[in-house]
Parts: C-alpha cells; sequence; structure tokens
C-alpha cells in the first residue's frame, strides 16, 4: 500500500522541499495538497517530481469551488490530483438545522457535478461537527450525503472519533462513498496538550487495526492519508506513523 501525507501537517515546517524530501525518505510516495502549497503549481510540481511523489488527493475550500472552478481544476490538474476534496465549513457558515445542512449538501453536489464534467472524482471531508446533533435528532453528515449521493467521502477517522460517533458504523453504513481515508490518531486524555491532544499514529488511542480491516473489506479506497494537526516534529510523526502504518 502507498501512503500518502497531508501537508497540511507539515505547514509550521518550513520550506517545502526539505518536507517533501524527509516525506519521500519516510517512506511516503503521495502527498496530499492544501491551498497553502497552490501559489505556484507548476513549480510546487516540479519539487513533487523532485522528490518521487504523487498528488492524487488535494483539499480545495468551498469558496474557490463555487467561485472559479476553473482555477481548483487547473491546480488540480497541474499538481496531478485526481480527487477534488472539499475540507471544512468555517463556524459562521455552519447551518444550524437539517434544512441548512440539506441546502449546503445540495451545493456540494453541484460542485461535484462540475468536477466530474471536469474529469475529477469529489468529496467532502469530515470534521467533528458533522456528527453533533442537531435539534431534531439527526446529525449533519446524512444530511449531506443524502442530498449529495453522487458525491465521495474522505472520511477522517479520528474527528469522527471526536464528534462522539462510532467510525466503524459509519464504515458500515457508508463505506460506499468512501474514496479517502484521513488516518490520525487522538493521544490519551490529558496527554499532549501541546499537540491539541492528537498522536503519531499507532501511538493513540484508535484501533486502527480494526479500522483498517473495515476499510479494506467495506470501502473502494485507496488513497490513505497520514495527518497531524499540531505535531510538535513533523519528522517524529511522519516516521512513527508510517512505521505503525505498515504494521497494520
Amino acid at each position: 500500500m502507498n501512503w500518502s501525507f497531508q501537508l497540511y501537517s507539515a505547514r509550521n515546517f518550513q520550506p517545502w522541499d526539505g518536507i517533501l524530501k524527509l516525506v519521500a525518505d519516510a517512506g511516503y510516495k503521495e502527498v496530499e495538497g492544501f491551498g497553502g502549497v497552490y501559489d505556484d503549481p507548476p513549480a510546487f510540481r516540479r519539487k513533487m517530481d523532485a522528490s518521487g511523489l504523487t498528488m492524487p488527493t488535494g483539499h480545495f475550500g468551498i469558496d474557490m469551488l463555487e467561485g472559479d472552478f476553473a482555477k481548483a481544476a487547473d491546480i488540480a490538474g497541474t499538481l496531478g490530483v485526481t480527487n477534488i476534496i472539499c475540507p471544512f465549513l468555517m463556524p459562521d457558515q455552519r447551518p444550524k438545522d437539517k434544512a441548512g445542512w440539506t441546502a449546503f449538501g445540495k451545493r456540494l453536489a453541484k460542485a461535484g457535478e462540475a468536477a466530474k464534467k471536469a474529469g475529477f472524482d469529489f468529496g467532502w471531508h469530515n470534521h467533528h461537527f458533522e456528527f453533533e446533533k442537531l435539534p431534531d435528532g439527526s446529525v449533519p453528515m446524512t444530511a449531506i450525503l443524502e442530498a449529495a449521493p453522487g458525491i465521495g467521502w474522505e472520511i477522517d477517522v479520528a474527528w469522527v472519533v471526536r464528534g462522539g460517533a462510532d467510525p466503524l458504523e459509519w464504515i458500515d453504513r457508508h463505506g460506499r462513498r468512501i474514496t479517502a481515508v484521513h488516518v490520525k490518531d487522538i493521544a490519551p486524555k490529558g496527554e499532549n496538550a501541546d499537540e491539541d491532544g492528537w498522536a503519531d499514529v499507532g501511538h493513540g488511542t484508535i484501533d486502527w487495526k480494526t479500522i483498517m480491516k473495515a476499510l479494506r473489506e467495506k470501502t473502494p479506497a485507496k488513497v490513505f492519508i497520514m495527518e497531524h494537526d499540531k505535531p510538535s516534529d513533523v519528522g517524529r510523526f511522519a516516521r512513527r506513523s508510517i512505521a505503525a502504518a505498515n504494521r497494520l
């Protein structure tokens, strides 16, 4: 299996040339892009090529997807992205009820249609808020998936857990929609406060052996991306995480 590395994890450890070499030397074959690496796509593509890395997935904000999809498509095409992922919704933009989330799901469906027309796969990347109950008892993730039946899902397992949900249940119900996976871990309660409670993969509380088995059996996902939202040492995170993942 080729492991990918979410470059957002290394945003505070520059320059990118050094990060790409570190990632490649650790054994990763792929990286996942985000807005911070899109300033000069041709130059960044040359850096990836020099390190022998590819970028099958990339995160693109809803503002660009709706406001200038041609720009997103151009960036993705230049970097070799085949699966465009919409990653986040700012707190002040998040709906408060099921109807609002259904409307947002329809916006994602429209973006997905544009992506498909341009030759890309498309999906949504979750955080914790999609699993927090709405006034009617439902959760936003259900509304999103129902309103946008044609889009995929990049599941971030650790955020599902932080949202109070069981990732195995969601994989069982919606596994066919999962096209990519964020592999990250949560530190034991009270530990790694300087890293916002996250942990290197395999050194936290998530049962990755069981979850990976379910992902392999119930989803078509082919891209598995290591991520840590706030590592204190990106080299340590990159190396320890891929070593643990290779043992799964």
